[in-house]
């Protein structure tokens, strides 16, 4: 094993492992940054002169045991040459019954890091440790589990050692195999697990004898199965420990052309007849195989065994990943199933590491069901928080999960899995894709229920533990949007029929929208998704009905029948932020698909909901309920004309009546203009609602206009000012250059009727501008008639009223009356 000669700690290269830092044996990202400040170097001098004094008085006194401290603490750059060995393995023999176990475990330290740093270590100092180890293999062997385990590290470090005879080498690897039977009875410690597969796989890599080889693997893969033993319960962390070690075993063999090592170990691994092995481990084990047969063709080594290798790896994996999906499937609380989360946990992480593997059906469903059960379980946190909710509180013990969560090696590998599950799917069948996407679509669904309510129970309260759910949230939402993306992408050069496509692009788009609420940010991906799903779904008119049916209905929206778990706390619809951002997702996508939609839908589905967003509290939300009346009003279709028209008419009285009591409070004025503006332009000309949208905005400028609370406020002297009845003003004399010939004369007199009892100043400034907007107009029907009406509305305001006579300024204002007779004229002149 060539490749291994630098200095390079197997222990802690598997501890970087579980955050994913493994990186090359031997750089120094393998290697842990958690070290010991560093002692200084007269510090270590002091050190080992204190230790030669030890040995010279064959006394063992507790300034000894500081200066063994000292130099352990020092380790990560200590270098321990020949003599400083001898000197250490004399203390351990010397002075064994007074080092005590924190000694004999400091001892052992810095003998195996003098067996790792020294490239050729003298073949007397090898055999004095040999010695010296067979020695107190009994009495070391029976101590902590702590100590056997740097025992075991020391063992297999020695082992390890090229120029070990193999008579000597053979005394290690049987101490190290009869250890590891007392770690079965012993009850150990998580911390012990890296130190003891570290020396497993020094032993494994020095080993030759078969004996010796299948003992130490058997314990590696088959321990964390065998009932009441005292070895940790297996988790995710230790499994990513053994797909490394395996990958750094093999690869080893690999470099150093050890082809007798590798049949010795493919034989091992994957002859499952006769080994009892946990499955998780097994599945770990496999991973770390295809891991080292990549790196290996990475690197030029193209040998025959790792082909082999690498497809009995992937049917392994294959092998168990269809047990778990048949439990999955037959067993109720799935989710609760211990055995199957890890082996699902496992799964996903082993390939999401292993690099690219050959499409599945069975690995492609098992990767769907561990992101939404293990990498997202959102379902089961909501189920626990309301679990709690039941009992009477939610404890601390609930976050301490999410955040363990959060923590974990399995959410941080997210990404990972998600780009195998996407590879995956690509190369699926119709049958495994159709499933998947079902399976995704209804978690999407899950989510938007149970965070809703979760929310709402949390407003207020433990907002650290809402803000970690949101974090898993968050990140699963990144996740739906590549898959949606990848789902789409397959609709280039495919032979999916319309329907398919039309159908999955509704499913897409509901979905996004339950997670709308989780949008935090802009991504590329999710852009690209929409608009390749919208083009399917706004060509297609039974497509736009069917989404836009799927937004919840009005009484769910404002009364929720199922949310009694509130208790004193009331429901207001407005205060529901999940429920509003998936309501205002809606809000922007029906402008897009307005033109499809039968007047009756547009009037049962989306009108109800689109008042009710109209007087939210956020004004991005009722500007997007604006939007989609806007375009409602400009939608234009061939079919149904009469009902779509008769139905623009009959929105109007009621869109202005609520747009204008929420004004200037709730209601944005440029989504009002914009509604006004839509509606005077797409009516029939002489529309009565038209007249009825006139004459409210005139009665609320008039409102706003002559308050005197707010009259200085909102005219004042100058034209710059934007007082909310201002704008009003401003709209009506817009409106003037929109309107048809059939209400321009109702607009005028209404106008005029207005400005003529504004104060002086409002008057001058509503003038000017009057003046300049048809001095800057080239509408030349309208201008001719605007500049006369114009001369006789300035007359009128630039004198005192009460000093004109009545008939002079009835005639003065003749033009401005809306009666017959002057309509007429009016629409001749036009």
């Amino acid at each position: 094993m060539s490749y291994q000669g630098q200095t390079f700690f197997l222990e802690e290269w598997l501890r970087a492992s579980i955050i994913g830092n493994s990186g090359s044996p031997g750089s120094s990202s393998s290697v842990s940054s958690n070290q010991s400040p560093l002692t200084s170097a007269r510090a270590i001098i002091q050190a080992w002169s204190e230790l030669r004094e030890c040995s010279q008085t064959q006394s063992f006194k507790p300034h000894h045991l500081q200066a063994l401290n000292a130099l352990v603490e020092s380790r990560a750059s200590l270098f321990v040459s020949d003599p400083q060995a001898r000197l250490l393995i004399s203390i351990l023999g010397s002075q064994s019954s007074e080092l005590g176990e924190a000694g004999h475990l400091f001892i052992l330290k810095l003998l195996y890091v003098w067996a790792r740093k020294s490239s050729r270590p003298s073949a007397e100092v090898v055999g004095l440790a040999v010695e010296a180890f067979r020695v107190q293999f009994e009495k070391l062997g029976s101590q902590s589990p702590l100590l056997s385990a740097e025992f075991m590290l020391v063992l297999g470090a020695v082992c390890y050692i090229p120029s070990l005879g193999n008579e000597s080498r053979a005394v290690c690897l049987d101490m190290a195999c009869k250890l590891l039977d007392g770690f079965e009875v012993v009850k150990c410690v998580e911390d012990v697990v890296p130190i003891v597969l570290a020396g497993v796989g020094y032993c494994l890599a020095s080993a030759d004898a078969m004996s010796h080889f299948g003992r130490l693997l058997d314990f590696a893969l088959g321990v964390w199965g065998k009932a009441g033993c005292g070895w940790p319960a297996g988790n995710a962390a230790f499994g990513l420990m053994i797909l490394h070690l395996v990958e750094w075993l093999l690869f080893g063999f690999f470099s150093s052309s050890y082809l007798e090592k590798v049949n010795m170990f493919g034989r091992e691994v994957f002859d499952g007849g006769k080994r009892i092995r946990a499955e998780f481990s097994s599945v770990m084990a496999y991973a770390g195989v295809l891991r080292a047969c990549h790196k290996a063709l990475a690197i030029g080594l193209r040998l025959e065994v790792t082909s082999k290798l690498r497809m009995l790896a992937e049917n392994g994996i294959e092998a168990i990943a269809r047990r778990v999906n048949g439990g999955c499937a037959t067993r109720t609380g799935a989710e609760n199933d211990l055995s199957s989360r890890l082996l699902l946990q496992c799964i996903a992480l082993a390939l999401a590491r292993s690099g690219t593997v050959s499409s599945r059906p069975t690995l492609l469903i098992c990767l769907a069901s561990a992101l939404l059960m293990e990498i997202f379980p959102l379902r089961r946190l909501y189920s626990i928080v309301f679990k709690s909710l039941i009992v009477g509180s939610v404890g601390s013990s609930v976050h301490e999960l999410v955040k363990e969560h959060l923590a974990s090696v399995l959410f941080k590998e997210a990404g990972a899995v998600t780009g195998v599950f996407c590879h995956q799917y690509i190369s699926a069948d119709h049958e495994s894709k159709q499933l998947v996407e079902n399976l995704v679509w209804s978690y999407c669904h899950d989510i938007y229920s149970g965070h809703r309510r979760v929310a709402l129970f949390l407003r207020g309260e433990m907002k650290d533990l809402l803000g970690d759910l949101e974090k898993i949230a968050e990140s699963n939402f990144l996740m739906v949007v590549v898959f949606s993306l990848t789902v789409t992408k397959q609709w280039v050069n495919s032979n999916i029929s319309a329907n398919t496509r039309m159908d999955t692009s509704v499913e897409i788009l509901v979905s996004l929208s339950c997670l709308e609420y989780f949008r935090r940010i802009r991504l590329p991906e999710y852009m690209e998704t929409i608009r390749a799903v919208i083009i399917s779904v706004q060509e297609n008119e039974a497509a736009c009905v069917r989404f836009l049916e799927s937004m919840p209905p009005y009484a769910d929206l404002t009364r929720p029948q199922d949310f009694t778990f509130l208790r004193d706390k009331r429901y207001a619809w407005s205060d529901d932020e999940v429920q509003t951002a998936r309501i205002l997702f809606y809000m922007r996508v029906v402008p897009t698909c307005v033109e499809q939609l039968p007047a009756q839908v547009f009037k049962k589905t989306i009108a109800p909901t689109m008042f009710l967003y109209l007087k939210h509290p956020s004004e991005k939300v009722a500007r997007a309920s604006h939007s989609v009346f806007v375009a409602f009003m400009s939608s234009r279709k061939d079919s149904e004309t009469e009902d779509k028209e008769s139905l623009k008419e009959q929105l109007v009285f009621y869109y202005i009546q609520r747009s204008l009591e929420a004004y200037p409070g709730l209601t944005p004025f440029d989504g009002l203009a914009s509604g006004v503006v839509a509606l005077v332009r797409f009516l029939p000309a002489g529309s009565p609602a038209i007249f009825y949208a006139i004459h409210s905005l005139v009665l609320k400028a008039n409102e706003l206009c002559f308050d005197p609370s707010s009259q200085d406020a909102v005219l004042g002297n100058s034209l710059e000012e934007s007082g909310p009845g201002r704008k009003i003003m401003d709209l009506l004399l817009r409106l003037i250059f929109v309107v048809d010939i059939q209400v321009l004369p109702d607009l005028m007199k209404q106008l005029a009727q207005t400005i003529v009892q504004l104060p002086r100043d409002g008057r001058t400034a509503t003038m000017n501008e009057l003046f300049a907007q048809v001095a800057e107009s080239d509408d030349v029907v309208r201008k001719p008639v605007l500049v006369s009406w114009l001369q006789s509305l300035s007359y009128i305001c630039s004198q005192d009223a009460s000093k004109i006579p009545p008939s002079k300024r009835q005639g003065s204002l003749k033009i401005l009356t809306s009666d017959p007779e002057s309509r007429d004229s009016l629409s001749a002149r036009l």
